[in-house]
């Protein structure tokens, strides 16, 4: 078999460090990697760049593979373990290693013999995604910029069901990591998370919009628009409200087995008195309710 030189083949020197081997293994995988990059022995390459940072990346594999490169081997010369050879670390990990890698680290648990691997499904990927929720409650398929398993970066197609809450995960199959050997690929799991709207809030599946107001609107009752989810709707302001007073609409919360209501806050809005006439108009109103007092 061949020697391997893994530093060689991530393209760093034999001192970097951590953080130089792992953007160096991101850049290649990015370059690489089989669902971008389809050219002759492009896979190939990506199984060497991936088979050099499972040594690298752990301090003990690459402890010990240092102390054997430390004897002259040279990339491609042939190889063979030296006698009485300790490098053995039993787990050689989950992926399509070569023989020069199992020989000093042991076999991947197959079952056959060596150099027969057997098709491994890739690895499911955790990621996060960021929607608005108008979306959230609208559902419907929407494109998303994603961060790929290697580092990159890729536009998804995305299934969003209608009345999804903040945490729920939804499963993309076959875009997780690739699969190896002829394995399929593995899925890509998405965390739903919910941007702040400026107009609602959730509590549950109900939907709370805080609702300005004109004093005489809440004095009188007024029938107003009121801006939901799914469109503007008039919602009649009961005479004598208050700020903070809830009213509810039924049905008009975020979809689902159970859908959610809105609820309405009230929140009365003074306007300002900025002429003669309206300041008499509240020296006016002063006098009508003179003892009023909103604070006992």
């Amino acid at each position: 078999m061949e020697f391997k030189d893994y530093y060689d083949i991530l393209g760093v020197k034999p001192d970097a460090s951590e953080t130089d081997i792992k953007s160096a293994y991101r850049k290649l995988a990015r370059k690489y990697h089989p669902d971008k990059n389809k050219e002759a022995g492009a896979e190939d390459k990506f199984k060497s760049i991936n088979e050099a940072n499972e040594v690298l990346k752990d301090a003990e594999k690459r402890r010990s593979y240092d102390e054997l490169r430390a004897g002259g081997y040279r990339q491609g010369e042939q190889f063979r373990p030296p006698p009485g050879w300790q490098g053995q670390h039993g787990d050689a990990g989950d992926g399509d290693f070569s023989d020069f890698f199992e020989s000093l680290f042991g076999r991947n648990a197959t079952g056959g013999q060596r150099g027969q691997v057997r098709p491994r499904r890739g690895r499911d990927v955790q990621a996060q995604v960021q929607i608005d929720l108008q979306t959230a409650f609208d559902g419907g398929r929407t494109r998303l910029s994603m961060q790929d398993p290697a580092g990159g970066e890729r536009v998804l197609e995305v299934k969003i069901p209608a009345g999804i809450q903040s945490g729920q995960t939804i499963r993309l199959s076959g875009q997780g990591q690739a699969g190896m050997a002829g394995g399929p690929n593995g899925d890509l799991l998405l965390e739903v998370g919910l941007r702040e709207d400026p107009r609602f809030r959730l509590d549950g599946r109900n939907v709370v919009h805080v609702l300005p107001i004109a004093p005489w609107e809440a004095a009188l009752g007024a029938t107003v628009a009121v801006p939901t989810l799914a469109g503007a709707v008039d919602l009649r302001i009961p005479a004598g409200s208050q700020s903070g007073r809830k009213l509810r609409l039924k049905g008009r919360g975020m979809p689902g087995a159970n859908p959610g209501d809105q609820l309405v806050e009230l929140s009365i809005r003074a306007p300002l008195a900025e002429s003669d006439t309206q300041r008499a108009a509240y020296e006016a109103l002063r006098d009508q309710f003179g003892g009023y007092d909103p604070r006992g």
